[in-house]
């Protein structure tokens, strides 16, 4: 038996999202062509942004297609680069954040202030409001955190950077579909999102810029120049399938977020008890304010790669954190961040939930725990 409890870091493509793609294989058209085969690419393509649009509430007109959440997460801040300034994030945000951000600074091109979170992950707007400075350019916080499923309090932020009118950015990529998504509702204005997190195809991705932020001033830089493709920032020819299957994949993703958060907490919470009931077994991150399919473990004393191995021989398939960062021999920011030792964030595990996900296969995967957490130890 195998059970794969890792859909955090990827999801399996919807089959229904699959067979809506297909045909899109066969169009023989580029997008950005006038002629009638690069007319059917374009409709298509378009189909898909205002689809993907219904689905955020915003206009079609705000979004910019990429290959990726980091991709997304990137323009946002280089975008500011461009004219300097100074730049709020946490300390426990995706390497997607904090790997450009930490080159821009190497590159004199801005500052920045990087909040420590508290015990569970998370950061306040107080927070938020005192590391303000006069040359403030923008405010990046992760709405749900990949690794330990700590929600961020996103509308008391983006009321901060309102009232000091400082572009908001919302790094999504762990939010669409797996809790409530309202763009509006979280006062941001620019917002990250990738497909293949939400059972979409790899490879795609979003960002949404507010017309009202450009309206402000805030000027869009391509991170990809060399085409007048999505208004001309982000050059590249349009991969038409992958799209159109975002498009779809988002809206199945809203449509069934309320039923799996209902389905996935019981879930959830039966696994968090059922491996912090062994031995000097502690739960990381919020213990309510957390998304439904995300439990982070501490197996104090355990040797992590041996555990992680060890749980992948007994049939289950999870994660010592991000999946960007796997291969690493560094032990997670994150858990550093929220005042792990460096042994104790070595031994920790990630497990993610999904559609598929049964109460047969949590079982499954507490019973291999227990075997694989003796041999770890």
């Amino acid at each position: 038996m195998r059970v794969y409890l890792d859909f955090a870091a990827t999801t399996p493509l919807d089959p229904e999202v699959e067979g809506q793609m297909r045909p899109c294989q066969f169009l023989l058209g580029n997008a950005s062509s006038v002629h009638r085969e690069g007319s059917a690419a374009k409709e298509a393509l378009e189909a898909a942004r205002e689809r993907l649009a219904g689905v955020l509430g915003v206009l079609s007109q705000e979004l910019v297609f990429t290959s990726s959440g980091t991709e997304a997460n990137n323009q946002a801040l280089f975008s500011v680069a461009l004219s300097g300034g100074h730049i709020i994030t946490t300390a426990v945000e995706h390497s997607a954040i904090l790997a450009p951000l930490r080159a821009l600074v190497q590159m004199g091109r801005v500052t920045a202030t990087i909040l420590e979170p508290d015990a569970f992950g998370m950061v306040s707007a107080e927070q938020v409001k005192a590391a303000i400075l006069p040359e403030t350019k923008l405010i990046s916080v992760q709405h749900v955190n990949n690794e330990l499923g700590t929600i961020q309090p996103i509308a008391e932020i983006s009321a901060v950077a309102r009232e000091y009118q400082i572009p908001f950015h919302v790094d999504a990529v762990q939010s669409l579909g797996h809790v409530p998504l309202d763009v509006a509702a979280l006062g941001c204005d620019l917002l990250s999102i990738s497909a293949h997190k939400f059972y979409g195809p790899k490879g795609v991705g979003a960002l949404w810029v507010s017309r009202e932020l450009e309206r402000r001033g805030f000027v869009l830089s391509p991170m990809l120049y060399g085409g007048q493709q999505e208004r001309g920032l982000r050059g590249g020819t349009h991969d038409v399938p992958a799209i159109v299957g975002m498009g779809l994949a988002a809206q199945k993703a809203q449509g069934l977020q309320a039923s799996e958060a209902q389905r996935l907490e019981p879930m959830r919470d039966f696994l968090t008890s059922g491996l912090t009931a062994f031995e000097d077994v502690s739960l990381n991150g919020h213990p309510t304010e957390r998304s439904p399919r995300h439990v982070n473990i501490t197996a104090h004393g355990a040797d992590g790669e041996a555990l992680l191995m060890n749980l992948d021989l007994e049939g289950v398939a999870a994660s010592s954190g991000s999946a960007c960062s796997s291969g690493t021999l560094e032990p997670s920011h994150v858990l550093l961040a929220i005042g792990k030792s460096k042994a104790d964030a070595r031994a920790s595990l990630r497990f993610s939930l999904g559609r598929s996900t049964t109460h047969a296969d949590i079982e499954f995967a507490v019973s291999a725990f227990e075997k694989a957490l003796k041999r770890s130890r």
